[in-house]
Protein backbone atom coordinates (compact mmCIF):
# COMPACT_ATOMS: atom_id res chain seq x y z
CA UNK A 1 0.00 0.00 0.00
CA UNK A 2 1.20 3.49 -0.82
CA UNK A 3 0.16 6.97 0.18
CA UNK A 4 0.73 9.96 -2.05
CA UNK A 5 0.35 13.52 -0.80
CA UNK A 6 -0.01 16.73 -2.78
CA UNK A 7 -0.90 20.29 -1.86
CA UNK A 8 -2.67 23.15 -3.57
CA UNK A 9 -5.65 25.44 -3.28
CA UNK A 10 -8.78 23.96 -1.77
CA UNK A 11 -10.74 24.57 -4.98
CA UNK A 12 -8.19 22.72 -7.13
CA UNK A 13 -7.81 19.85 -4.62
CA UNK A 14 -11.62 19.44 -4.51
CA UNK A 15 -11.71 19.22 -8.32
CA UNK A 16 -8.99 16.55 -8.34
CA UNK A 17 -10.81 14.56 -5.65
CA UNK A 18 -14.11 14.81 -7.54
CA UNK A 19 -12.45 13.79 -10.82
CA UNK A 20 -11.12 10.60 -9.21
CA UNK A 21 -14.16 9.81 -7.05
CA UNK A 22 -13.46 6.06 -7.27
CA UNK A 23 -10.03 6.50 -5.63
CA UNK A 24 -9.45 6.56 -1.87
CA UNK A 25 -8.65 10.24 -1.24
CA UNK A 26 -8.93 12.54 1.74
CA UNK A 27 -8.99 16.32 1.56
CA UNK A 28 -7.56 18.11 4.61
CA UNK A 29 -7.10 21.72 5.74
CA UNK A 30 -4.81 23.06 8.42
CA UNK A 31 -2.30 25.76 9.18
CA UNK A 32 -3.16 27.64 6.01
CA UNK A 33 -2.50 24.57 3.83
CA UNK A 34 -4.74 22.22 1.89
CA UNK A 35 -3.54 18.67 1.45
CA UNK A 36 -4.89 15.81 -0.64
CA UNK A 37 -3.94 12.29 0.44
CA UNK A 38 -4.29 9.34 -1.97
CA UNK A 39 -4.11 5.81 -0.50
CA UNK A 40 -3.75 3.08 -3.12
CA UNK A 41 -2.03 -0.14 -4.10
CA UNK A 42 -1.37 1.36 -7.53
CA UNK A 43 0.19 4.52 -8.86
CA UNK A 44 -0.88 8.00 -7.95
CA UNK A 45 -2.98 10.21 -10.16
CA UNK A 46 -1.08 13.27 -8.82
CA UNK A 47 1.49 15.00 -11.05
CA UNK A 48 4.17 15.63 -8.39
CA UNK A 49 3.28 13.89 -5.12
CA UNK A 50 5.31 13.19 -2.03
CA UNK A 51 5.52 9.40 -1.99
CA UNK A 52 5.30 7.03 0.97
CA UNK A 53 5.07 3.30 1.53
CA UNK A 54 2.67 2.24 4.28
CA UNK A 55 4.72 0.05 6.65
CA UNK A 56 2.28 0.06 9.57
CA UNK A 57 -1.49 0.50 9.55
CA UNK A 58 -4.52 0.22 11.76
CA UNK A 59 -8.12 1.25 11.05
CA UNK A 60 -9.60 3.00 8.04
CA UNK A 61 -8.95 6.62 7.17
CA UNK A 62 -12.35 8.31 7.04
CA UNK A 63 -14.17 11.61 6.74
CA UNK A 64 -14.82 13.57 8.83
CA UNK A 65 -11.70 13.46 10.94
CA UNK A 66 -8.92 15.29 12.70
CA UNK A 67 -5.44 14.29 11.51
CA UNK A 68 -2.01 14.64 13.10
CA UNK A 69 0.99 14.14 10.82
CA UNK A 70 4.15 13.79 12.90
CA UNK A 71 7.11 14.39 10.59
CA UNK A 72 10.25 12.63 11.79
CA UNK A 73 13.57 12.80 9.90
CA UNK A 74 15.51 9.57 10.49
CA UNK A 75 19.05 8.54 9.51
CA UNK A 76 19.46 5.57 7.15
CA UNK A 77 20.98 3.57 10.01
CA UNK A 78 18.07 4.46 12.29
CA UNK A 79 15.23 3.54 9.93
CA UNK A 80 14.92 -0.14 10.98
CA UNK A 81 14.93 0.84 14.66
CA UNK A 82 12.37 3.59 14.13
CA UNK A 83 10.07 1.36 12.07
CA UNK A 84 10.28 -1.45 14.61
CA UNK A 85 9.28 0.94 17.39
CA UNK A 86 6.30 2.47 15.56
CA UNK A 87 4.85 -0.28 13.35
CA UNK A 88 2.49 -1.47 16.08
CA UNK A 89 1.44 1.98 17.25
CA UNK A 90 -2.12 1.63 15.93
CA UNK A 91 -2.70 -1.48 18.02
CA UNK A 92 -1.55 0.41 21.11
CA UNK A 93 -3.86 3.34 20.35
CA UNK A 94 -6.96 1.33 19.48
CA UNK A 95 -8.61 1.74 22.90
CA UNK A 96 -7.80 5.45 23.29
CA UNK A 97 -11.03 7.50 23.15
CA UNK A 98 -11.41 9.28 19.82
CA UNK A 99 -8.74 7.28 17.96
CA UNK A 100 -9.78 6.19 14.44
CA UNK A 101 -6.76 5.18 12.35
CA UNK A 102 -2.99 5.07 12.09
CA UNK A 103 -0.44 4.91 9.26
CA UNK A 104 3.35 4.69 9.53
CA UNK A 105 4.63 6.13 6.26
CA UNK A 106 8.13 5.31 5.02
CA UNK A 107 9.36 8.07 2.73
CA UNK A 108 10.31 7.32 -0.86
CA UNK A 109 12.97 9.81 -1.90
CA UNK A 110 13.51 11.58 1.43
CA UNK A 111 14.41 10.84 5.06
CA UNK A 112 11.24 12.15 6.74
CA UNK A 113 8.74 9.57 7.96
CA UNK A 114 5.17 10.52 8.73
CA UNK A 115 3.38 9.02 11.71
CA UNK A 116 -0.23 9.75 10.76
CA UNK A 117 -3.03 9.39 13.28
CA UNK A 118 -6.71 10.16 12.77
CA UNK A 119 -9.02 11.22 15.58
CA UNK A 120 -12.70 12.06 15.92
CA UNK A 121 -11.82 15.58 17.08
CA UNK A 122 -9.03 17.84 18.25
CA UNK A 123 -9.99 17.70 21.92
CA UNK A 124 -9.50 13.93 22.16
CA UNK A 125 -6.24 14.13 20.19
CA UNK A 126 -4.97 16.84 22.59
CA UNK A 127 -5.92 14.72 25.61
CA UNK A 128 -3.84 11.84 24.23
CA UNK A 129 -0.96 14.06 23.16
CA UNK A 130 -0.74 15.60 26.63
CA UNK A 131 -0.98 12.24 28.38
CA UNK A 132 1.98 10.40 29.94
CA UNK A 133 1.55 7.66 27.30
CA UNK A 134 2.47 9.99 24.45
CA UNK A 135 6.12 9.72 23.53
CA UNK A 136 6.92 10.29 19.89
CA UNK A 137 10.53 10.27 18.83
CA UNK A 138 12.00 11.02 22.20
CA UNK A 139 15.73 10.58 21.55
CA UNK A 140 16.20 9.20 25.05
CA UNK A 141 13.86 6.30 24.21
CA UNK A 142 16.18 4.95 21.53
CA UNK A 143 18.99 3.09 23.27
CA UNK A 144 21.14 0.13 22.33
CA UNK A 145 21.39 -2.97 24.53
CA UNK A 146 24.09 -1.32 26.59
CA UNK A 147 21.86 1.66 27.37
CA UNK A 148 23.70 4.13 25.13
CA UNK A 149 21.40 6.65 23.42
CA UNK A 150 21.24 6.10 19.66
CA UNK A 151 21.28 9.23 17.52
CA UNK A 152 18.86 8.28 14.75
CA UNK A 153 17.23 11.66 14.01
CA UNK A 154 18.58 14.20 11.56
CA UNK A 155 16.41 17.06 12.84
CA UNK A 156 13.72 17.79 15.42
CA UNK A 157 10.33 16.21 14.69
CA UNK A 158 7.34 18.46 14.09
CA UNK A 159 3.60 17.92 13.91
CA UNK A 160 1.15 19.33 11.38
CA UNK A 161 -2.56 18.98 12.11
CA UNK A 162 -5.43 18.99 9.66
CA UNK A 163 -9.13 18.36 9.57
CA UNK A 164 -11.42 17.36 6.78
CA UNK A 165 -13.44 20.32 5.53
CA UNK A 166 -17.09 20.39 6.44
CA UNK A 167 -19.92 21.74 4.36
CA UNK A 168 -20.99 25.17 5.53
CA UNK A 169 -24.74 25.50 6.03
Amino acid sequence: MNIYITTGTIDFMEKVKDKYADESMLLMNGGGHTLLLHETNGKSVFQTPRKYEVVGAFGNLTEPGYFALDNVAVTDEGKPIFEHRYKEMGEKLRDIPGFIAFRLLRPIGSDTYIVLTEWTDRRLYDLWRNSPGYKLSNPNDFKDQGGTTLHIFTSAPYTATYKTPTEEV
